[in-house]
């Protein structure tokens, strides 16, 4: 069983309202403000994402390479990953 697998049950928006007044059921007790429901940005909709942690050096390069080709940081992490799957014999899939 994947590690993952609960999270097909999840909702696709966030409730970005944590604190112990809001009830998990949905219910608030009196006083408190409703949770904010914010549903995901168009650009991000059909898309995971991909977290690493680098040295503040690389970061940097990274952010001046990008800079310097005029491409977005995603863009330019998107062309490394194809490289990577090309030299380890997978196909290419893109952005």
């Amino acid at each position: 069983m994947s590690r993952f697998a609960n999270l097909a049950d999840k909702p696709k928006t966030e409730i970005r309202d944590h604190r112990p007044e809001v009830i998990a059921n949905g219910r608030q007790e009196p006083g408190t403000a409703a949770p904010v429901i914010v549903p995901p940005a168009p650009s991000r909709i059909g898309r995971k994402a991909i977290a690493a942690y680098f040295s503040p050096e690389m970061s940097l390069a990274l952010h001046f390479c990008a800079r310097k080709q005029g491409r977005s940081l995603q863009a330019l992490m998107s062309e490394a990953f194809d490289d990577v799957l090309r030299k380890y014999g997978e196909s290419p899939v893109g952005g």
